[in-house]
């Protein structure tokens, strides 16, 4: 009888966390054929959130070290076989213990139009105040502490044809922020032109790796479509479609502009029966009066405000 006992780290986050295995190994040979029998004495997992790859190379090296002991004792391929039954029931068996709670793997954040064109920071051609560089860096702050949480990260994109109905440049004698009466009794703001397909002006200013999906928005060139939900025609973007496909129940919303386009997302996605969350000094509006309005109705309809993010909160949802 030999006792064997293997420790691996597990690295996460910022936590190096210990698998401890105890093993007996022993043979009976009640016919003729071997047979191996292992006794896991204790199995100890500490530690806080584990990543599944880890478990993977820790059971793997599991394995390595049983197959390498059982060649030496010369046990037998019956061996090798008992000592894969105890990787795969070790890996699935820590994945369990390790996986997130439910609530926490339904959440997804969802990061509004922050694009070049719509920033001060780019001097784009539709800037909305205050979306400055330090904005833009407490932004990118944010959501990478998000990500690195493991929430999933949808972000929006205005992605507007030259011809789209909303630029005052397509209509004659009209200028920026004039307003247009539409021919389905819609009253259409006329904005400057911006974003427009494969532009600088278009980009999304998030490192590309946060990003689990981008949504682009306003392709038709007939509507606007200021919800990262649908255009002002009812025609639905992938988001809504992406969210339910990952089983997502809960967003947290910021972005810009707080009176147009985080307004519209936030009250579709509360029609679409998704809970959401708005932090609201990561959004910026275009009128000091009407964004205060909107986080008014947003709250009136159901979501919740939150004035900065907090990460305790979000472990709750």
């Amino acid at each position: 009888m030999k006792r064997s006992e293997l420790i691996w780290p597990v690295q996460t986050d910022s936590i190096c966390s210990y698998i401890s295995l105890q093993g007996d190994i022993r043979t009976r040979q009640p016919t003729n054929f071997g047979m191996m029998f292992l006794e896991l004495r204790s199995v100890t997992v500490c530690g806080r959130q584990k990543q599944r790859r880890a478990h993977f190379n820790a059971a793997a090296n599991f394995e390595s070290e049983i197959r390498s002991e059982m060649e030496q004792n010369k046990r037998g391929t019956m061996h090798s076989l008992i000592a894969t039954i105890c990787t795969i029931t070790i890996f699935f068996g820590l994945s369990l213990a390790a996986s997130p709670a439910r609530a926490k793997e339904s959440v997804a954040v969802v990061v509004v139009d922050v694009q070049g064109d719509f920033t001060t920071a780019r001097n784009g051609s539709l800037a909305v105040p205050n979306t400055d560089q330090s904005y833009l860096e407490n932004v990118s702050k944010v959501t990478e502490r998000l990500k690195k949480s493991g929430l999933p990260v949808y972000a929006t994109q205005d992605w507007h044809p030259a011809n789209h109905m909303s630029f005052a440049s397509n209509h004659n004698g009209k200028k920026s922020f004039d307003t247009i009466n539409l021919s389905d009794g819609r009253i259409q703001v006329l904005w400057p032109t911006h974003c427009l397909q494969e532009t600088d002006g278009a980009k999304i200013l998030l490192n590309q790796a946060l990003i689990t999906k981008v949504v682009r928005k306003g392709m038709d060139p007939k509507f606007d479509s200021y919800s990262g939900f649908m255009d002002d025609g009812g025609a639905k973007t992938e988001l809504d479609k992406a969210l339910k496909a990952a089983d997502i129940k809960t967003l947290i919303v910021y972005g810009v502009a707080t009176d147009y386009c985080v307004k519209a997302t936030v009250l579709d996605g509360l029609k679409e029966g998704y809970n959401v969350y708005v932090v609201s000094d990561l959004c910026r509006g275009v009128d000091a009066e009407a964004s205060k309005a909107a986080l008014e109705e947003m709250k009136q309809k159901g979501a919740t405000i939150w004035n900065s993010l907090d990460m305790e909160k979000i472990k709750e949802l």
